[in-house]
């Protein structure tokens, strides 16, 4: 393979940054609304129990649409999709901030949730795309990956400042910018992926849309309700009804939105269920960390962000430098175990959080730990899961693990919520609540431990500790 100039290098580079942009903001468009919400409450006229729905909407959406916004990459080209999906994005955003009631901003907030359904597997394709069969594949999934917890962390902060600086409206305003210059710059940065000749797969669009959408509102509508309520019921028996239609629908089209053969693809279903594990133990840890933080240590939202930053720099430098390196030298199912064991045994330690505690003593250590086994699992399950699918169908690859890593990250909050709420019970005081923040990190131990040894079982090992050799000896420059 001949070497790329160091304009085109640049450009691939850039390009990069783009995607990682895509990442970032599409995280952060979840956290940001956080020190907001009262506000909102306040001047939109929500309920307690309605005020949720600013972060379901969106979560029901980008869950639900997932496989489409993939199946759409692959018909009309990646970039096109990314693009579009920056303008829905975008519009969404605009929509969200100039609400004037609780429909108009939970309409607002779905319209976001399409967008980054659409942005986010037409990203990993390009990625793929761009670094696909060169030694600088693994250093792109890291920035990739580390372009998440930065968008968590940052919207936190981001959150905090707009809100007490400026109005609630600033927090979905922050992302119009940011998407009108990636799609000023995405043209000379991304390269140009041909679609494929086909048609949508409407009848398939709408019930596994539908079913998804059905499964994850169920899923995030529990903890409020109840597991046993008719409603939630209704919602997760809707949804498995309409998966196994999609299913059927799937077996017998002749251009299917999900061709089920992917799923033979050897270690597709092992890495997509890494993917779901590691959402369903991670995203309930740092969801309850920051209530302990905030709760039971007293701190304020901007101190609970600043907090977490010790973590966040942790993954971002495990997953660009010390997991391509180690990925080189044991492969990706050692990584993905040993990652799955730091993950359970940091949430262990945050299962002895105290009333009277501290941060140093009692969060610092456990989430750094927990961290650093998130560095080691989440890059090479995600690669894994898109490295072995056919170049034809890196989107739907690509919406297939963003679809399983969403679902799990609902599924495993949702559970791990009502745990913490059965233990908590109707107290109200830093006793009781740590007990139920402490009941929450141990069961987000127990997913970790389950994704630890399904890994084991599913997973095979690389018949040479390889999958990124080339990493180990050579560091890029992301301005080279």
């Amino acid at each position: 393979m001949s070497q790329p100039t160091a304009a085109a290098s640049r450009r691939r580079w850039l390009g990069l940054a783009l995607i990682a942009a895509a990442q970032f903001v599409v995280i952060m468009d979840t956290s940001i609304i956080g020190v907001a919400l009262p506000e909102m409450q306040a001047e939109l006229g929500f309920t307690p129990e309605s005020l949720s729905w600013v972060f379901n909407a969106y979560v029901v959406a980008f869950g639900g649409l997932l496989l489409l916004g993939g199946r759409l990459s692959d018909l009309f080209g990646a970039r096109k999709v990314f693009l579009a999906g920056w303008g829905v994005l975008a519009l969404g955003s605009v929509l969200a901030g100039a609400a004037t009631g609780v429909g108009m901003e939970i309409a607002g907030r779905a319209v976001q949730g399409a967008g980054a359904a659409l942005i986010a597997p037409a990203a990993l394709s390009l990625l793929m795309a761009l670094f696909g069969g060169t030694p600088q594949l693994p250093k792109a999934f890291a920035v990739y990956g580390a372009a998440a917890p930065l968008g968590g962390t940052a919207g936190v902060f981001l959150g905090g400042v707009l809100t007490e600086y400026t109005s609630w409206p600033w927090v979905f305003y922050i992302t119009v910018p940011i998407a009108l210059a990636v799609i000023l710059l995405a043209p000379a940065a991304l390269p140009r992926v041909a679609g494929q000749r086909g048609s949508v797969d409407i009848l398939g669009a709408v019930t596994g849309t539908a079913g998804l959408a059905a499964l994850v509102y169920g899923i995030v509508r529990a903890p409020e309700i109840g597991w046993a309520s008719l409603e939630v019921l209704i919602a997760l028996a809707a949804g498995v009804i309409l998966l196994g239609l999609f299913f059927i629908v799937q077996r017998a089209a002749r251009q299917p939105l999900l061709r089920l053969g992917i799923f033979r693809t050897p270690q597709l279903g092992a890495a997509n269920t890494a993917q779901l594990l590691l959402g369903a133990a991670w995203v309930p840890m740092w969801f309850f960390l920051n209530l302990y933080l905030q709760q039971v240590l007293g701190a304020s939202s901007f101190a609970a962000g600043a907090a977490l930053l010790p973590m966040t720099v942790l993954i971002v430098l495990g997953m660009t430098t010390v997991a391509p390196r180690l990925l080189a030298r044991f492969g990706a199912k050692s990584l993905i175990i040993a990652g799955f064991a730091f993950l359970a045994a940091g949430l262990v330690w945050l299962g002895f959080v105290r009333p009277d505690g501290n941060y140093v003593v009692d969060v610092l250590p456990a989430s750094l730990v927990a961290a650093f086994g998130m560095a080691l699992a989440f890059i090479p399950s995600l690669g894994t899961a898109i490295g072995v699918a056919r170049p034809e169908e890196t989107g739907v690859a690509s919406g297939l693990v963003n679809t399983s890593y969403q679902i799990g990250s609902a599924v495993g909050l949702a559970a791990v919520t009502a745990l913490s709420s059965a233990v908590v019970g109707t107290g109200t005081g830093p006793v009781a609540l740590t007990s139920g923040y402490s009941a929450a990190f141990i069961g987000a131990a127990a997913i970790a431990v389950v994704g630890g040894l399904i890994a084991a079982v599913t997973l095979r090992a690389a018949k040479r500790a390889g999958e990124a050799e080339a990493v180990a000896d050579e560091q890029v420059p992301v301005d080279a």
